[in-house]
């Protein structure tokens, strides 16, 4: 059938098309079904339907089809009905707990990686491995087949060293530290990270104050071959791309599968080239791993998938019922941060997990002898090699390698939380931080977020400010103060909890 196509200037993600239903009839195609359009380039799309904002006789046709068949949009094209892939015949194996072979998980994971799986498709596929997990080898298969239909880094020079935290934490600012840390003993780091989705800031949205984040592939080899590091945004470098787009349907489900989970992050360590890899699994209360048994579990299915793909992994279980340091937001993660590394001093929780999990890196890369890690870590702070590497970092991304803590701006609008009585912080709500930070425009506000004055088990006096809310605006800052004062996340109680008297008779 021939159509003339009408314009949708809008992304959405897929390849997709609007067919009036008229002429969905004539092609005998229902919504959600395949079309091949044929014009200078032929391509397959998913199907909408309309009765009113498609003529009959045209075919709307989203950005992203737009952009692969580059034609003018007063062109005709041809529309021919098509099966549909292969892949959702696998799905349906996912979801009858039947096996599946490496082939495939190959052609499911190219499938994804072109857009040729619905959304619908796409979440049948997550929800199942969320309910039936995929064994060791489905797993391992998934992770290359994640890692072989993307963007991969080949180095000369070796080892390769990687970092990925589980997630969870406010103000989990550490790769700004480690990354530095390790590139300045002489060890290559490329580390590519995730922007927020439902955090206050992912360490992507932090860099990018100091520098631009978005490159390919090969830039980002050719940066780390001359400063030793990066600290890039992984979704511009077309790095194992099917993960990102399984994360997007993941989201609105509100579930993150094992299997998916692992894949995700190996995948992406594969592609890089690394090595030697270091993962972060904060436990404890608000976390994403409930109990340090979770952990353990998780430390070992990582560890024996990257024993399959090559990898040296080690995992560190760390303290995640608090925040990292004493700021939640970017801007305010950034310059706490630059504090430390200008200084050699601020909060413990952030010196100490950074030097930590640095400190494993660097006996894994072999710079360091087995428990002197740690302590080179918190030397390479101290002399000042790491804000060096850093500012190295920054430039050649760049930024501005001058600048400094003092530099950074934050929001101009202020609101305090106070304490309301005497006594002692006794517990934080991770969760509650993250959200009100979200309220007051982080992470895209990047001057929006909480500056905590109080930590856990130190005292207070009733009207202490225990939180600081930052926004640059007026009326974020007051929608966020709002929920803030209708459910503190931040407990604070006296040392007495309740007195409990015997009965007397009188």
């Amino acid at each position: 059938m021939e159509l003339k196509v009408q314009p949708i200037d809008i992304k959405v993600g897929k390849y997709k098309v609007v067919l009036n239903t008229i002429d969905a009839k004539e092609l005998g195609v229902y919504e959600g079904d395949r079309v091949r359009v044929q014009g200078h380039t032929t391509l397959t799309a998913i199907v909408d339907f309309t009765e009113d904002m498609i003529a009959p006789g045209m075919i709307g046709l989203y950005h992203e089809i737009k952009e692969q068949l580059r034609r003018e949009w007063t062109e005709i094209v041809e529309v021919f009905p098509v099966d549909k892939p292969r892949s959702t015949r696998i799905i349906r194996k996912v979801m009858d707990q039947e096996k599946l072979e490496k082939e495939e998980i190959y052609d499911l994971v190219k499938d994804i990686v072109e857009e040729n799986l619905s959304e619908i498709e796409l979440s049948s596929f997550l929800t199942s491995t969320y309910i039936n997990d995929l064994t060791d080898d489905e797993t391992e298969w998934l992770t290359r087949a994640m890692i072989d239909t993307g963007d991969k880094l080949e180095f000369n020079t070796h080892p390769i060293m990687d970092k990925h935290s589980i997630g969870g934490v406010p103000g989990n600012k550490i790769s700004l530290l480690i990354v530095p840390i390790v590139a300045a003993n002489g060890l290559l780091i490329p580390k590519t990270s995730s922007r927020a989705i439902t955090g206050a800031g992912g360490t992507a949205d932090l860099m990018e104050i100091l520098a631009p984040v978005e490159f390919s592939a090969e830039e980002v080899k050719e940066m780390t071959e001359k400063v030793g590091g990066v600290l890039v945004w992984g979704g511009s470098t077309n790095i194992a791309p099917a993960d990102d787009k399984l994360i997007k349907v993941e989201y609105p489900l509100s579930i993150d599968p094992h299997c998916q989970m692992l894949a995700s992050i190996m995948a992406k360590k594969g592609a890089v080239g690394a090595d030697n890899v270091v993962i972060d699994i904060p436990t404890g209360l608000g976390t994403k791993i409930a109990n340090v048994q979770e952990g353990r579990k998780l430390a070992r299915d990582l560890i024996n998938l990257g024993d399959r793909l090559g990898m040296d992994v080690d995992c560190a279980l760390t303290y995640g019922s608090s925040p990292v340091g004493r700021t939640v937001g970017p801007a305010l993660e950034v310059r706490e941060a630059l504090q430390v590394l200008e200084s050699g001093k601020g909060p413990n929780s952030l010196i100490e997990k950074s030097a930590v999990l640095a400190g494993m890196m660097l006996e894994m890369g072999g710079v360091a002898a087995k428990g002197k890690g740690h302590d080179l870590a918190i030397e390479t702070i101290k002399n000042g090699k790491a804000l060096e590497k850093l500012k190295q970092l920054i430039e050649i991304q760049g930024g501005d390698p001058q600048v400094t803590s003092k530099d950074i701006i934050i929001g101009e609008y202020t609101a305090q939380i106070m304490a309301p009585t005497n006594g002692y912080v006794i517990e934080f709500d991770n969760k509650r931080l993250i959200q009100i930070a979200r309220i007051a425009g982080a992470p895209n506000d990047k001057g929006a977020g909480v500056q905590i004055h109080k930590k856990h088990g130190e005292s207070v006096k009733k009207g202490d400010p225990v939180l600081t809310i930052y926004a640059e605006k007026k009326d974020k800052l007051s929608e966020a103060l709002t929920n803030a004062q209708r459910k503190s996340p931040i407990m604070v109680e006296g040392m007495l909890l309740e007195q409990v008297q015997s009965f007397k008779e009188f």
